[in-house]
């Protein structure tokens, strides 16, 4: 791989199949936990409705810090985990920068928060679910499996 041109090998970048897998799975790894907080905030506001409102702001802050954190904290680890989330991690796939560097907090979370998150989040809300689709379809009719988020911060999603 040069520094300025990503060169796939046959067989090496994931299918959408994988990456729509690894989406599932850390939506689930992020939502449950909102579930249980949302049961929890229901109980305690059975019992006490102040108690209800501190816990459900401090375990909403919480919870907006790890969801908006996990894809990139995790996808910056070191080593051999570097471009993986859990989900990525299960099914086996990776992203990679096409400049070869590994990825740091501030590149994940340019890809996972500002693009993924932001960017179509925003776009949705003007034109809804279109721009959410195209992102995430893309692979399926890309040469290069790539979505849309991948080519603005010029990765690749490859098996790991």
């Amino acid at each position: 791989m040069s520094q300025t041109q990503f060169q796939a090998a046959p067989g090496q970048l994931a299918g959408w199949g994988s990456r729509f897998g690894a989406a599932v799975l850390d939506g689930l790894i992020i939502f449950v936990p909102l579930i249980v907080i949302a049961i929890v905030i229901a109980i305690l506001a059975a019992a006490s409705g102040t108690a209800a409102v501190v816990v459900g702001i401090l375990l909403g802050l919480a919870w907006i810090v790890g969801a908006f954190g996990y894809a990139p904290f995790l996808m910056a680890r070191e080593g051999e985990h570097n471009g993986q989330t859990y989900g990525k991690q299960v099914v086996d796939i990776r992203a990679i920068r096409d400049n070869g560097q590994p990825w740091d907090f501030g590149s994940a979370a340019l890809r996972e928060i500002v693009l993924k998150g932001l960017a179509v989040g925003i776009a949705s809300s003007i034109i809804p679910l279109i721009p959410f689709l195209l992102n995430y379809l893309w692979p399926l009719w890309d040469d290069s499996d790539r979505a849309l988020h991948d080519m603005v911060v010029k990765s690749h999603v490859t098996r790991a």
